[in-house]
């Protein structure tokens, strides 16, 4: 039995996968001090279904990605070990994690409408706010690796939209946030649309480009009504 435990443990896939789990509880544990169990553990959950989107979406176009890993007060993430090779399979896999997520914003609204429950209502408007916010267009957001696939320069329009939204609810992760989006926002000054790399990287037929911008609407419109249509709920219950 300890020799199996012994391999378990240098197991590289064994370990990654502790390495995910282990996160996750932590995340869970550290949440539980502020909001209690049960919403701790819901909210971290609605994280996994996000992240899961990404993770499944990325190995269904063939590229090596990693488990979720997740940091309190920052989220969660994958790390894809190899980058997409086009501007196409990026935004598939970016707006796999929202629309996953926000499936399980679903399940938990009709659940707590089946039970007629606040506790399911407050854990799917946490969802809802959580997958709208991370569809503003500017990169490193799921919005602007989707929306980079109709044109860069959209991120000068997520930009303000990022810092409005610090303005009216301030916190170091929409700092981080910033300055991680500042490289993609000078890359999207700098855009030229008919250079070589770009060509190459986004030479994408226009009927898909209009595809991904219908998709993407529809999902920011879905989860911009759901918030404030639970928000409303909750707020005269």
């Amino acid at each position: 039995m300890l020799r199996l435990l012994i391999l378990l443990l240098t197991t590289a896939k064994f370990g990654k996968l502790l390495l995910s789990a282990g996160s996750m509880l932590l995340t869970i544990w550290v949440y539980t001090a502020i909001y209690g169990l049960p919403f701790a553990a819901g909210f971290v959950g609605l994280l996994l279904v996000h992240e899961m989107g990404h993770y499944f979406a990325a190995q269904q176009r063939g590229l090596s990605v990693s488990l979720p890993a997740f940091i309190p007060f920052m989220g969660a993430f994958i790390n894809l070990r190899e980058q997409p090779h086009d501007a196409e399979t990026e935004a598939y896999v970016a707006y796999a994690g929202p629309f996953v997520g926000t499936l399980g914003a679903f399940a938990a609204y009709f659940w707590g409408r089946h039970t007629d429950t606040d506790f399911w209502m407050a854990l799917a408007y946490a969802g809802f706010v959580l997958n709208l916010f991370n569809l503003i267009p500017v990169s490193p957001l799921d919005g602007g690796r989707i929306t980079q696939v109709l044109s860069p320069r959209i991120w000068l329009i997520g930009a303000p939209m990022l810092a409005i939204v610090f303005y009216y609810m301030p916190s170091p992760m929409l700092v981080l946030i910033g300055v991680l989006a500042l490289p993609s926002i000078f890359a999207a000054w700098r855009y030229d649309p008919a250079s070589p790399e770009a060509q190459a990287y986004r030479s994408i037929d226009p009927s898909t480009r209009f595809e991904y911008m219908v998709l993407y609407l529809g999902l920011v419109a879905v989860t911009a009504l759901m918030t404030f249509h639970v928000h409303e709920g909750l707020a005269h219950a």
